[in-house]
């Protein structure tokens, strides 16, 4: 198993976090709208990706569904076709797939996608969302990466998508914040000891704990160093003295001259 490079692009545009959404204005986050609002204004884009019931990538951040539209119940016990008729919230845009995403982005900017499989219990997963997402991704021509808070989706990906870049989302793993996670596995894994093993060749860390030493050493050893969730410019002017690019969301983030 090889490190596949993140390309270049993704450390020269900055992501704006599940598309460039503005709630109050109607441009919700992971929707087409502010995914097309990122491609106009010239941005990278990260998004999440779930698992609906009849097992289709789905574009979604949350495990319940009342936050952002007026469904309620489980995420994951909505159909891919119910899903895509179920509006967000404040706006005309329905839950799209990542087939639907794909097809708009089509390799205009780059594209991060993140795997929610298990983030809140890092339990192992049974490989069929990630499976999803490397069929979705097989055919699609333009600047991509996979990444994932559990480290067991990206050791999937490594299988299923050998060739496509592939990191660890990761974080201080406060055990309050992060609960339910056991507290023993929050221990295990703010150290990111599964970097190597998945041979993952960026990591997307927490913007609030870029110090961490484990995070010097890794881009010593070569890793690329995203971070998450940059919210003003004077967070990210004090990101990008470790980080090399910024997931950002509220204000419009600094773009390459």
């Amino acid at each position: 198993m090889t490190r596949v490079p993140l390309p270049a692009a993704f450390l020269r545009l900055p992501l704006a976090h599940r598309g460039l959404h503005d709630h109050p204005h109607g441009v919700i986050e992971n929707s087409l709208t502010a995914f097309r609002a990122a491609i106009n204004a010239g941005y990278g884009i990260e998004l999440d990706v779930q698992r609906s019931a009849d097992d289709v990538a789905v574009v979604f951040h949350d495990d319940d569904m009342h936050r952002l539209t007026d469904a309620t119940g489980a995420f994951r016990d909505h159909s891919a076709a119910t899903l895509g008729r179920t509006v967000l919230r404040g706006s005309t845009d329905t839950i799209p797939t990542l087939a639907d995403v794909l097809a708009l982005v089509a390799g205009k900017v780059p594209l991060l996608v993140e795997i929610k499989e298990n983030w809140n219990t890092m339990e192992d997963t049974d490989g069929i969302l990630e499976q999803a997402v490397a069929t979705a991704l097989a055919t699609y021509e333009g600047p991509v990466a996979v990444m994932a808070f559990n480290p067991h989706c990206i050791a999937h990906m490594a299988r299923f998508a050998p060739d496509l870049p592939r990191g660890l989302t990761t974080e201080a793993y406060d055990p309050v914040q992060n609960a339910p996670i056991p507290a023993e596995v929050c221990d295990h894994l703010r150290e990111i000891p599964d970097y190597d093993r998945t041979r993952s060749s960026f990591i997307s860390h927490q913007v609030t704990d870029l110090g961490r030493p484990r995070v010097a050493a890794l881009k010593a050893q070569g890793a690329a160093v995203l971070c998450w969730t940059v919210r003003s410019p004077a967070a990210e002017a004090k990101a990008r003295q470790i980080a090399d690019n910024v997931t950002f969301e509220g204000y419009l983030a600094k773009l390459p001259a």
